[in-house]
This record gives structure tokens, sequence and C-alpha cells, in this order.
């Protein structure tokens, strides 16, 4: 390579480390956590402290105050001990179904709140995910569990998906408006159902999400419904006849009966941030 490529390629370098974020390296996975579990059950892991950071800084809306957030040292500080202590899991340890599905909703949420903390300000987590160089946040943030690192994109498809929960899609979020909205408490096992069902039917209700024209016999849905809608039936009936608990009531028959178009929403990747209002 002569001297004329290869400053063209270190600046390529430099430009595309510039875009990963201050703290993130192009190329290079960031790690959270502990290298070695603690063999801590899902069902025994204390919420506590995320719970009163989402609280603090989540709105109803699920909209993020980003800024107050970034600035905080101790509220920074309690997020790293919180996912510090999702790291001393173990997988292989006994534990119900619900506290493994709380476990894996908050720890995605938590490490893609991190995520989005080291790079702030941002406009959309996009501006994170390259696709061949450099830094992608869905898959080189990860978190050590079990002694193994877990990216947002294994948490997702590998873990929770396979899990045969549909509902995961109203709860976790990637940090954009076109998400579910941002839950503002944590997940617990003994009100799993409940929280997964609240957040379900708040999703369809947003027309960002679900709209139905009667006079054309059509649903619009969140790109979400095509991305994942095999994860609801293996048909786009039986997606229809599953996400019909969730919708409007006044929609409920005509989506339960399958016969209805079905055109899906473009979907927003601007950042869930309270400043963005």
């Amino acid at each position: 390579m002569n001297c004329f490529h290869t400053t063209i390629a270190v600046a390529a370098f430099a430009a595309l480390s510039v875009l990963a974020g201050p703290k993130a390296t192009a190329g290079k996975p960031v790690y959270l956590g502990h290298r070695q579990a603690a063999g801590l059950s899902s069902d025994n892991v204390n919420h506590d402290a995320w719970d009163a950071l989402l609280r603090r800084y989540v709105d109803t809306n699920g909209m993020v105050d980003y800024t107050k957030w970034h600035a905080s040292s101790a509220d920074r500080a309690a997020l790293h001990q919180y996912i510090d202590q999702l790291s001393k899991v173990s997988p292989a340890t006994k534990a119900s179904r619900a506290g493994r599905l709380a476990f894996w909703i908050n720890a995605y949420n938590a490490v893609t709140i991190e995520g989005i903390l080291r790079e702030y300000p941002t406009s959309s987590i996009r501006n994170h995910t390259a696709k061949v160089l450099g830094y992608n946040i869905w898959k080189d943030l990860q978190l050590y569990v079990g002694g193994r690192p877990y990216s947002l994109d294994a948490m997702e498809h590998e873990v929770l998906r396979k899990m045969g929960e549909p509902r995961i899609h109203f709860a976790i979020v990637c940090a954009s408006i076109g998400c579910p909205r941002l839950l503002n408490e944590a997940y617990r096992p003994a009100r799993l159902d409940e929280q997964l069902q609240t957040n379900a039917r708040d999703f369809f209700s947003r027309a960002q999400n679900f709209r139905y024209d009667s006079a054309r016999e059509t649903v619009h849905l969140s790109s979400i419904l095509q991305w994942f809608g095999k994860d609801f039936g293996s048909t786009q009936s039986a997606m229809l006849q599953k996400i019909s608990a969730w919708v409007p009531q006044n929609a409920q028959s005509a989506v339960a009966s399958g016969r209805v178009r079905v055109a899906f929403n473009d979907y927003n990747w601007q950042l869930n941030d309270q400043r963005s209002r």
C-alpha cells in the first residue's frame, strides 16, 4: 500500500472512531460487568436500583431525560453497579421462567441505556450501528452473564425470542421513538404478566403502532410486527388473531377475523429523548 492509500485508510478509520463515540473504539467490543459469575439465580436479582433510576429519569410515555442522567455521576455509577450485579447471574442456576424473562428484559434495557449514555449527546441509536467497519452498539456492547458475553442482539435473538413470549417485543426498548415505551419501573418476576399486558395494550393504543381504518378495512401496524410477526403466529392471520387481545376494543373483532389488509408504518429511529420534544 503506498503512502497516499495509507493516509486515506488512516483517515477513514479515524472518522469511524469519531462516529463510534468518545468511549467506544471502532471495531472492538465493549465489555460490561464481571467475567466470573457468582452463580446467582435470576430469581434473586435485586432490581430496586434499576427501578429507582427508571422512576427518576423516565416519564409515563417512556421518554428518557438523558441530559440529566448523563450529567449525574452518582446515577451513572448506580447504573454501572446494577449492571455489575446482573453479570453475577448464572443462566445455569435454577430459576423460574418469569425470573429469567424479567432478568433479560431488564438487562437488555439497562445495557441499551448505558450504551446511549456512553455516546450522549446523540440523536439516534442508528448513529452507532456501523454495518461493516466500526462500533455497532447492538453487537459490540456486551454484558457478561455466567462468564459469557452477550450482545444486545444475542439477548434478543438467542435468549428472549427463544423463550416463546412474544410480548417481549413490547418490553425491550432500543432507545427509539418507534419502540414500545420504556416502562418507568423495573420488570419484576411476581408482576411480570401484568406488566407485559399493560405495555402490550399501551403499545397498540398509540397511533404510530396501530390504527384501524374501517372504511378501507385496513390495519396500520408498527414495523415491529413486520420484522417479528412470526413470533406471534406462523401466518399473518394467526398474528392478527394473537394481537387482537391487545388492540383497542373497537377494532378487536375486525383484527381477530384476519379479514383485513395490513400496512406497516415507517419506523421512527429518533432517540426517545425528553429533550427532543
